[in-house]
């Protein structure tokens, strides 16, 4: 059997962290069986959606490296690949059911809907419609269409009916259609919903496997109706379990606590190769101990078969780790590239830039970070005209003997011409021998006159990345107004 899989995003925000794990699975399964991935953008609810957000989902996909084999911007033989670009293939379908009694208008006013949805509350029961319009003759729908009331098309759900499906996560699954209301299957504008669009477009494309989020669990006993009325084969459903937040409750889309759109990854100079990395493991476990893989070697490894039912828990530290791995590994020229136009976007370098001072930034921090966006926050103490002091440091600066070694650097460094490793280390030497101070005391000290910190990268590499210049001027400003006077202007 050729397979055929789709990740079909609503188009209503961005590519959040289930949304591209979901079209990670997706794109693995079918590359590890000779088969097809598509991407569809169900956008037939008007009211939610997102003007170039579909845009947006293609970007975050490319930059991920799930590239598909047919999609919107692509087209392919089962197109067109936008749900409201299909609407006259739809028709014809709905006008089937109809005419076969396993669907029928309804005239139902909202009012009536809620007043239903009230009573249903009053009696602690679970709502579901109550079919009032499911058996109107004829005539009964003229008069309701005379009255000007919009119709919408419910689906008539047999009733005794036990939906069964197996499911590639969770097994065998079996719901009531006793529990299930008619529900509407084309909205009163003439749009269909989710339902009926997806079971549709599913089945035109082809699709042979469904791989999507648990949310989608409860959806598919309706979808299964939709498949046997029209006599259609139905694909191999698997619903991916949830991620997780680490207290172990539900991650929302409006929690902030964690980042969860690929948007934010990019613009904070994650690897996408990190990402799919990460992506993987949340809900999947590989055969042996390896944790870190291409994205090739996850297509040879990937299997419907090793996907979890319990919640993979999302662990920020385990993705800061693999990107740190992957930069590391990473040509250099990308992560010049991706530090550049942080910079610029930050406003601390203009477009004269010195690709050599980046890389040394690179080689000084890249030990020290988990992605490019923090180089930012390091590089600012190098890059910044004034010296701005912490709290630690400007509590450091108060103590008598940093004013006597701030004078004493400063001296050596005016009368001492070169500026290299070896020559800052012997300075440090030098005042060693001047102020009987060494080590943490010696170098904290020079760290919180020339750069406002008490922590930070290598100091002998980060004084020469300042230049020498630059720690003549911090450290002749701050001799000259006096760090105490300095420090309580603060």
């Amino acid at each position: 059997m050729s397979i055929r899989v789709r990740f079909a995003p609503s188009p209503t925000g961005h590519l959040h962290l289930g949304g591209a794990r979901t079209a990670l699975f997706n794109y693995l399964l079918a590359k590890k069986r000779g088969g097809t991935f598509i991407v569809r953008i169900e956008d037939t609810d008007q009211t939610r959606n997102v003007e170039k957000a579909d845009l947006g989902f293609l970007e975050n996909l490319r930059w991920l490296g799930l590239h598909w084999d047919e999609g919107p911007d692509i087209g392919g033989d089962y197109g067109p690949y936008h749900c409201m670009d299909r609407l006259n293939i739809y028709q014809p379908y709905v006008d089937r059911l109809i005419s076969e009694g396993k669907a029928y208008p309804c005239y139902c006013t909202e009012e009536e809907l809620e007043t239903e949805r009230q009573e249903s509350m009053r009696q602690n029961r679970i709502y579901k419609y109550s079919g009032k319009c499911r058996d109107l003759n004829a005539e009964q729908r003229r008069t309701l269409g005379q009255e000007g009331r919009k119709k919408t098309v419910r689906f008539r759900v047999p009733e005794g009916r036990l939906i069964q499906f197996s499911d590639d996560v969770r097994g065998d699954m079996k719901f009531g259609s006793d529990d299930i209301g008619d529900f509407i299957m084309v909205k009163s504008d003439g749009i269909p919903t989710y339902h009926f669009a997806v079971v549709v477009d599913d089945h035109l494309m082809k699709i042979t496997h469904v791989i999507r989020g648990e949310e989608h669990l409860s959806n598919t006993p309706r979808q299964i109706l939709i498949y046997d009325a029209f006599g259609w084969e139905i694909p191999q459903f698997a619903h991916l379990a949830l991620i997780l937040k680490p207290s172990g409750k539900k991650l929302s889309k409006r929690d902030e606590s964690i980042l969860q759109f690929m948007d934010q990854y990019r613009s904070l100079g994650y690897l996408p190769e990190a990402m799919n990395n990460f992506l993987v493991l949340l809900g999947w476990s590989p055969e042996g101990e390896q944790e870190l893989f291409t994205l090739e070697e996850m297509a040879a490894s990937f299997s419907l078969d090793r996907l979890h039912k319990s919640g993979a828990i999302f662990d920020q530290a385990k993705l800061d780790w693999m990107n740190n791995y992957y930069m590391r590994q990473a040509d250099p020229e990308r992560l010049i590239d991706l530090a550049v136009t942080m910079f610029q976007q930050q406003g601390l370098i203009d477009d004269r830039v010195d690709v050599r001072w980046i890389a040394e930034l690179i080689s000084l921090c890249g030990e020290r970070i988990s992605h490019v966006g923090e180089l930012v926050s390091m590089a600012e103490p190098l890059l910044r005209a004034e010296t701005v002091y912490s709290e630690d440091a400007m509590r450091l600066l108060e103590e008598d003997q940093v004013q006597m070694i701030a004078n004493s650097f400063l001296e050596k460094v005016k009368e001492d011409h070169e500026w290299n490793a070896i020559r800052i280390t012997d300075l440090m030497k030098n005042i060693h021998k001047e102020t009987g101070l060494k080590g943490r005391s010696l170098y904290v000290a020079i760290r919180a006159v020339v750069f406002g910190e008490t922590q930070g990268p290598d100091l002998i590499h980060s004084l020469l990345l300042l230049g020498r210049e630059t720690v003549i001027y911090r450290l002749d400003h701050s001799k000259m107004n006096g760090i105490h006077s300095k420090v309580n202007n603060f």
